[in-house]
C-alpha cells in the first residue's frame, strides 16, 4: 500500500472496517491529516499518544450507537510513527520528543523523557531498517485486533527497558510487569504521585 492507501482516513474506513473505525473524536477526511502534519511541523504540535480502548470484536460488532467507541493503540504508535520517519515526514530525535520528552515537560512527569542521570532508563531500541506486518494476532491486548492489520511498515522495536530493566528483549516479553506509581511535579517542585507506567 502506498501512504494515502494505508491510512485511517474518513470516509474509506469506515467503508473499510465499520465501527472498528469508530472512536472519539471521530477518524476525519484526508486534509484533517495534512493540517495535523503541518501542525507537526510548525512546532504546534507538543505530544503525540495513544487511545488505548481494548473493545473486543464482539463488542464493536453491536450496531450502532450501542458500539463502544475506541481501539488499541498503544502497541501499534511506536511501529507506525516509525514508518513515518522512514518516509521522512519527521525526523527520529522529533519523534523522540513527540512521544517522551514533550510529555514529559507537559505533564511535569518527574524522571521521565530523556536519558539523563536521574531519570529513569525508559527506552526502546528500535530497527530503523526492520520491515514488518502489523498482524491481529500480534497485538498483546485482550481486544485481539488492530485497524492496522496487514499494514506493512519499515521501523520495529526490539528490545525496551523501563526502570533500567529490560521488559522485552528480541521482540520477546521477559518476566512480569513492574508497573510502578510514576511522580508528578506540583508548582514549586512538590512531588504527587499518580498513574502507573509499564
Amino acid at each position: 500500500m502506498n501512504f494515502i492507501d494505508q491510512q485511517l482516513q474518513a470516509p474509506e474506513c469506515y467503508e473499510h472496517l465499520g465501527s472498528l473505525a469508530q472512536m472519539n473524536p471521530p477518524v476525519r477526511e484526508q486534509y484533517h491529516q495534512h493540517a495535523l502534519w503541518q501542525a507537526i511541523r510548525d512546532g504546534v504540535v507538543d505530544v503525540i499518544g495513544s487511545d488505548h480502548a481494548p473493545h473486543t470484536l464482539p463488542e464493536k460488532a453491536k450496531p450502532y450507537p450501542q458500539s463502544p467507541s475506541g481501539m488499541t493503540g498503544v502497541q501499534t504508535l511506536l511501529p507506525l510513527m516509525l514508518d513515518h520517519v522512514h518516509a521522512g515526514r519527521l525526523s527520529l530525535q522529533r519523534l523522540v520528543d513527540l512521544t517522551s520528552a514533550g510529555p514529559a515537560r507537559i505533564f511535569g512527569i518527574e524522571g521521565k523523557g530523556r536519558i539523563s542521570l536521574g531519570h529513569d532508563a525508559d527506552f526502546s531500541i528500535v530497527d530503523l531498517k526492520a520491515r514488518r506486518m502489523i498482524r491481529n494476532d500480534w497485538i498483546a491486548s485482550v481486544s485481539g485486533w488492530t485497524p492496522y492489520d496487514g499494514w506493512m511498515v519499515t521501523g520495529w522495536p526490539i528490545h525496551t527497558v523501563v526502570r533500567g530493566h529490560c521488559v522485552v528483549r528480541d521482540e520477546a516479553l521477559l518476566g512480569r510487569p513492574q508497573g510502578a506509581a510514576i511522580r508528578f511535579l506540583e508548582s514549586g517542585s512538590k512531588e504527587i504521585t499518580g498513574a502507573f507506567d509499564a
